[in-house]
């Protein structure tokens, strides 16, 4: 912990008071409304603050919400050069008789990577998604190697995936919370390909097909993400929405029927918009303080951090927001930009939002050797 020398506390600049209708800071937020959903949650994009739960930790079967990591490893691909959309992928006999949703790619004649994305996306066909993942890994067991290890990168501790597609298995299952950590992953680390999700309807070989998300024509908010079902797994969706620069992900599993699964989301999205808020609490790359820095050829430095900071608090609270900076008490050139220099902590009242640490806007050299010397002894008395 750092001896605080500096504690500098800000009023978080927010937007204005909230207007009439909306709920005061002291109004109780009501329980999550009653869904047709065996599990549920709905999280903040950018804080992962959950708003609402249920049985979000319990396993339960993925279905097709399974696509939605072999999705992310395509994506990983196309981000790092190794594959391209244009890139031609020759059917499989073991894609081609996969059972359940098809895009009715054909066997043995070349598909292009974009087009079997659409497929896995909108149509959610097993084919398409079995011929990608054997691109990307050979075959489709070695695929699920490559799903696990990102699985537990992601910090998805209650997932197992033994397909590509979430056709059933008795050791592929998930949660509603790991599904979340999923999507908000997608979204974060690949916006550019996040536009397929939003895609309304896909046609191939002269058969068009909606996209089951019936979402996306409901609620214009709505940009994806991913539907599910089969007999044991119920009917499952994640969804994503953004309404006034907030983005909220909820996941809905175990439904008894598509309009179930549809309800549950549109419900759990709009109590979440409806109660809380997320607002910006320090700008990344700000000075939030400015220090003396010993040895160094200039002094002082400016200090903040390096990204922004946001926080998800019940609607009307955003004002009660502050921030303090607690700086160590004898900063030493050299520092770099990943020098840790304090701690950032942003509050409203007795409670903690978030801790972080400070870093230095600018590297900060050391000083000569007249520099150096003369704080030596200064602090030998400091």
């Amino acid at each position: 912990m750092f001896r605080p020398l500096l504690s500098l506390v800000l009023m978080a600049v927010f937007a204005a008071a909230p207007s009439q209708g909306e709920p005061r800071a002291d109004t109780p937020i009501p329980t999550a409304p009653t869904v047709d959903a065996r599990a549920y949650i709905v999280v903040d994009y950018r804080t992962d603050k959950v708003l609402a739960s249920q049985e979000a930790v319990a396993r339960m079967e993925p279905a097709s919400l399974t696509k939605l990591m072999t999705a992310y490893i395509v994506f990983q691909e196309l981000a790092a050069g190794k594959l391209k959309l244009d890139a031609p992928v020759v059917v499989s006999e073991h894609a081609w008789r996969s059972e359940g949703s098809r895009t009715f790619i054909e066997l043995g004649k070349p598909v292009s990577v974009e087009l079997l994305i659409l497929g896995m996306i909108v149509q959610s066909g097993n084919d398409a998604t079995i011929a990608l993942a054997e691109r990307v890994g050979g075959t489709e067991e070695t695929f699920a190697q490559l799903m696990n290890a990102n699985a537990k990168r992601l910090g998805m501790v209650g997932t197992h995936f033994e397909n590509s597609s979430g056709l059933p298995s008795p050791q592929e299952y998930t949660t509603a919370r790991d599904m979340s950590l999923l999507a908000v992953a997608m979204i974060r680390d690949f916006p550019q390909y996040y536009k397929y999700y939003s895609v309304r309807e896909f046609e191939h070989n002269g058969i068009k097909q909606q996209n089951r998300n019936g979402l996306l024509g409901l609620d214009p908010s709505v940009d994806g993400l991913k539907t599910g079902h089969t007999d044991t797994a119920g009917y499952c969706l994640v969804t994503s929405a953004l309404r006034d620069g907030m983005r909220l992900v909820s996941v809905v599993m175990g439904s008894t029927s598509m309009k179930g699964r549809e309800n549950a989301s549109a419900a759990l999205l709009n109590y979440g918009f409806t109660f809380y808020d997320t607002k910006l609490a320090v700008k990344g790359g700000a000075a939030l303080a400015s220090t003396k820095v010993w040895k160094a050829a200039q002094s002082p430095v400016d200090v903040g951090i390096k990204d922004d900071l946001y926080v998800t608090l019940p609607r009307g609270q955003a004002n009660d927001v502050k921030t303090a900076v607690d700086l160590a008490p004898r900063l030493i050139a050299p520092l770099t930009l990943d020098s840790s220099v304090g701690q950032l902590r942003v509050f409203a009242g007795s409670q903690t939002l978030a801790t972080m640490p400070v870093h230095p806007l600018k590297s900060v050299a050391a000083g000569g050797w007249w520099r150096r010397l003369i704080d030596t002894i200064r602090l030998w008395f400091a």
